[in-house]
């Protein structure tokens, strides 16, 4: 039993960072990396600023799917986060998911 509990675990480790790594190549290729770097700030705020202002909020997740497809002004500073609107909903709402998730 013991070793089968270790393969669940084990096999559900590498989906997840299978998922995390898609996770960021869906914002790679969504253009989010042009302007967030996950540490560092570039135009914007990193991403890792950016989970950390919203950790444990409830809602933050539907929120920043609505900033990353609609875009936002003044939260972090003059400079405007257009929209994104080639993202689809589902993928903007994965994105902010994957965010969260940074720390």
């Amino acid at each position: 039993m013991r070793k089968f509990l270790l393969g669940v675990m084990a096999a559900s480790a590498v989906l997840w960072v299978g998922s995390v790594q898609a996770n960021a190549d869906l914002a790679k290729s969504s253009g989010c990396l042009n302007c967030h770097q996950v540490d560092t700030k570039l135009v914007g705020p990193s991403l890792k600023d950016i989970a950390a202002k919203y950790a444990g909020q409830e809602g933050a997740a539907d929120m920043l799917a609505g900033k990353i497809k609609n875009g936002s002004n003044g939260v972090w500073g003059t400079i405007p986060m257009p929209p994104n609107v080639k993202v689809s909903d589902a993928d903007a709402k994965v994105l902010a998911e994957f965010i969260l998730t940074l720390k």
